[in-house]
């Protein structure tokens, strides 16, 4: 291992334990693998606009794991993934759990595929569609997220019918995401919004997970 690639470790394992994120023998090396290719990638296609690798760990890696304690389905669904943000990651602490990367661009959905593919994640299918005519399962996924998709009402529209019934839409936001808020379906409420810490960053994220209203469910 290089210098550059055990300062990059060091930086990786310092904001997973600034998490608090309990880890899996192995995942850090996954997670590693995972920049180094996004790296390589990149130089190639532009498949990100953050470009050093340090940079990668706290606004790829970092900043997906983030999340990973408020995601709890069993099935999950990343719409609007690009190079496979926050779904691989979320995959790599999670291998339980079955994750689909839905994106319309090849070249990011081919970079996803060879993720898998190098890596061995058997719990993840790249999908490339766009959103509208993706048909899912037909009991749709527990959980649906977004990390820089749309709108949230957008968000929620597009995808209403790919959620399971008693599933959620999560959303990784900016600040404002309140601003949002009224866009939404009068069929889907806000349940919880968390401040998320993003080690290394200093600007501020939010998760804003949203439910269909008890009297709508199961009737969509």
């Amino acid at each position: 291992m290089t210098q550059d690639d055990q300062r990059l470790r060091e930086r990786l394992e310092q904001g997973l334990d600034e998490l608090g994120l309990e880890t899996r023998p192995g995942t850090g090396d996954a997670l590693m693998s995972l920049l180094a290719l996004l790296h390589k990638w990149n130089r190639a296609y532009n498949l990100t606009a953050i470009r050093a690798p340090e940079d990668m760990v706290s606004r790829h890696l970092l900043d997906s794991a983030v999340v990973a304690p408020h995601v709890t389905g069993s099935s999950l669904l990343d719409v609007g993934a690009g190079p496979g943000l926050p779904g691989l990651v979320l995959a790599i602490l999670a291998p339980e759990r079955q994750v689909t990367l839905l994106d319309s661009n090849g070249k990011k959905v081919r970079f996803q595929r060879q993720a898998v593919m190098e890596l061995g994640l058997t719990n993840v299918t790249p999908v490339q569609a766009r959103v509208e005519t993706f048909a899912g399962p037909d009991a749709g996924y527990d959980e649906v997220i977004s990390r820089a998709f749309a709108s949230l009402g957008d968000f929620v529209s597009l995808s209403a019918r790919l959620v399971a019934d008693g599933g959620r839409w999560l959303a990784m936001k900016g600040p404002t995401v309140e601003d949002e808020l009224s866009g939404l379906p009068e069929d889907v409420a806000p349940v919880a919004s968390h401040e998320l810490r993003v080690p290394f960053e200093p600007g501020q994220r939010r998760l804003v997970i949203l439910e269909r209203t008890a009297s709508t469910q199961g009737r969509h």
